[in-house]
Formats: structure tokens, C-alpha cells, sequence
């Protein structure tokens, strides 16, 4: 019979070969999950979306009672565009001992993992809950409808445990994260009679010059006692489009952007006066142009996590891992803030590291897998 790592290396290699970017639909991968689960005798809940395209999903395995530990991860990745990739994104490939494709990491390997320590959950003495979600890594948009599920549905668990890449280390804080898109609306014209227009891409321009201040500023009052690194909010345009021609005044101009704020700090007081700012020019615009504008919207708001209340899950995964550092924190966002938002004692612990998340040639390596299938087999012998 075929060890845990090599079981779940196997599972891993079917993951990744779905395309999951969070553009995508992700129910080819949960169909294949739920599956999964079904040949070894697990039921699985589906959570969709409002159109049914992509879908959370949960399932217990072993005994329905409380004092279970939830194990969660997204199923979504980010895209390959643009990336010089050494080998297909979409094929797990090791070199020198390295795990690559695209998820690897980020985390499906943490899936993989869970899904091959199934047999061994099931004669646990209490459950194991696993939870997968889609678009984590478009703002956490899909995990709180599942959270929201599981909370009324399932006998109370224990713990969470969320599987992003921390060198299976035991981290108990992250960073919050607020996605926001402004949209200007302006009025065409030939762009020597700036008089007769208004262009949507200048007034872009001035507004994205104000975050880069902003984010300045954020960079300059950091407080040096912050745990997180970098130790202050950050705010980083991630997107930006407008405009038509060189020689046409722009009609409309777009960008998003994202703040990442430690739990201390709150992310509607950073952006209010900009918020303010974009309100009267919005007024303004609309008295030279009736149909000019700009808008402010939020798309994703997605809580920070902190120790609190968390101890007797931090000593429970410490066992597991024998970490015995000092407890961390991440400046990512995860959704380990939206399950102890919802009333569950979280922790962050997972196999990789997050600095090859998102990149070209993104890996995993074997001795951190095989570190994760040593954690699930210790968490199977801790239910048993």
C-alpha cells in the first residue's frame, strides 16, 4: 500500500491539471473532489455561487460530533500570463527536488495532502472537516457563504486550520484585505480642444497619483513595534485600463486597487479622504458633462486575523508540527480571518513558502510535502 506522500503526489498531480485561475470556473476540480471523496465513502455539500459557476465545498469525515478540526484551503490559482514558466504551468514537474506548477504552493499541495489522509481520518475518534473554496485569491469572494454553511450545519468544531504555505510553521495573524474599483466616466473629444472634453484617463491619473501618495505616507508613519512585514498597510494599484487613441480625450478609464491592513488599523479611515475627493469630483464632472463621473466601488472586504482566542488551537497544531518558535504573522490576507470571524478558533499552517506563490516556476518542495504528510498523519493518530 502506497505511503500518504506518495498517495497525495498523486492527487496532486490531478489537481493542478485543472485550470483553476479564478477567472475560470473551478467545478471540473470539485466534481473530481467530491468524487473523491464518494469512492471513500465521504459525502460532500456543494456551495455555488449566485450562477452556478464555481462552487465551495465541505465534507466530514469520520464521526458527525463536535470537536472536530477543520481543515480549508482555496482550489483557485492565480494566472500564468505574461510568466516565463520553464516547464507546463499545468503539469506537476520536480526538479532538484522541487514540486512546479502552478499551485503547487499555493495550495493545492495542502488539498492534496488533506484529500490522501481521508482513509486515515475515517477512524478517527472525532471528525475531520475538509473545506474548499474558490475565489480566495480575487478578494476571499467565495469561502464566507461556505463558513456561513458549515457554522450552522456541522457540530462544533475545535479548530480551523488553514493551509496556506508557512513552512508548516504555526502563524496567528494576518493582514486584512479591501479591493476597491474606480471607474471615471469622461467626454470624447479631439485631443487639441481639451475645452470641448473631458478626459476619463487625467482624472485617472490625478486619483492614482493620490494613492501613491497615500501609500507613501502609509510607508513613512509605519510603527516600528508591527510584527508584520512590511510593518504598515500597504496599498498597491494591481490594475488599470482607459482611453481609446492618442489623439481622442479619453471616455473611460478604470483601475483596482488593493489595502492590506494590519488588525489595528482601519482600512474606511485610511480611504476616506479619498473616498471624499472622488465624491466631488464626481459632482464636478457631472456640471460640465451630464453623463461624465467617478465612482468608487468596494469589490471585496475580507477580515484581518489575530491571536485572540486562538491559543488552544495555536497548542494543538504545535504538538502536531513540534513548533516551538514564536507564534508569527503574515502580510498576506487568507481566509483564516473569515472562519474566526465566524466564531472558530484559527490558525494558518501549511507546507511551502509564500515568497513562490504567484511566480513563474512556482514550487513546492518534496521535503515540505513530505513534512505536511508527516502533519496529517499526526493529526489522524490525534482523532484516533
Amino acid at each position: 500500500m502506497p505511503d500518504l506522500a506518495t498517495t497525495a503526489r498523486d492527487i496532486l498531480a490531478r489537481l493542478i491539471a485543472f485550470d483553476t485561475t479564478s477567472r475560470n470556473s473551478n467545478l471540473e476540480l470539485i466534481a473530481w473532489v467530491a468524487d473523491y471523496l464518494e469512492q471513500h465513502g465521504v459525502a460532500s455539500t456543494r456551495v455555488v455561487n449566485d450562477d452556478a459557476s464555481k462552487a465551495n465545498l465541505y465534507a466530514t469525515v469520520g464521526p458527525m460530533r463536535e470537536g472536530g478540526i477543520i481543515l480549508s484551503g482555496h482550489s483557485d490559482v492565480v494566472p500564468v500570463d505574461g510568466q516565463n514558466w520553464h516547464s507546463d504551468p499545468w503539469i506537476v514537474t520536480e526538479r532538484d527536488g522541487l514540486l512546479h506548477g502552478r499551485g503547487t504552493c499555493d495550495m493545492k499541495g495542502f488539498l492534496a495532502l488533506a484529500l490522501a489522509a481521508v482513509p486515515l481520518f475515517k477512524d478517527g475518534t472525532k471528525p475531520v472537516h475538509l473545506a474548499f473554496s474558490y475565489d480566495e485569491e480575487v478578494g476571499c469572494l467565495g469561502a464566507p457563504a461556505m463558513i456561513e454553511a458549515m457554522a450552522v450545519k456541522l457540530p462544533k468544531p475545535a479548530l480551523a486550520i488553514i493551509g496556506e504555505p508557512t513552512m508548516m510553521k504555526v502563524i496567528t495573524g494576518h493582514k486584512g484585505i479591501t479591493v476597491h474599483e474606480v471607474e471615471i466616466l469622461g467626454h470624447e473629444a479631439h485631443s487639441s480642444l481639451t475645452h470641448l472634453g473631458l478626459s476619463a484617463n487625467m482624472v485617472a491619473v490625478e486619483l492614482m497619483h493620490d494613492l501613491a501618495e497615500l501609500a507613501r505616507g502609509l510607508w513613512t508613519n509605519a510603527d516600528p513595534a508591527s510584527p508584520f512585514v512590511p510593518p504598515h498597510a500597504t496599498l498597491t494599484i494591481g490594475r488599470m485600463e482607459g482611453g481609446t487613441a492618442a489623439n481622442i480625450l479619453a471616455r473611460r478609464a478604470h483601475f483596482v486597487f488593493d489595502l492590506r491592513c494590519p488588525p489595528d488599523v482601519d482600512p474606511e479611515t485610511i480611504l476616506a479622504p479619498f473616498k471624499a475627493k472622488i465624491a466631488a469630483l464626481d459632482s464636478e464632472m457631472k456640471q460640465a458633462f451630464a453623463e461624465a463621473g467617478a465612482t468608487i466601488t468596494r469589490l471585496s472586504n475580507a477580515p484581518p486575523m489575530t491571536p485572540a482566542g486562538s491559543q488552544e488551537a495555536e497548542a494543538f497544531v504545535r504538538r502536531l508540527t513540534g513548533d516551538n518558535g514564536p507564534a508569527g504573522v503574515v502580510s498576506y490576507a487568507a481566509e483564516a480571518g473569515q472562519f474566526q470571524q465566524a466564531g472558530f478558533a484559527t490558525v494558518i499552517c501549511g507546507p511551502g513558502s509564500i515568497e513562490q506563490a504567484h511566480q513563474p516556476d512556482e514550487y513546492l518542495a518534496v521535503e515540505q510535502f513530505e513534512r505536511g504528510a508527516d502533519f496529517m498523519q499526526r493529526l489522524a493518530e490525534a482523532l484516533a
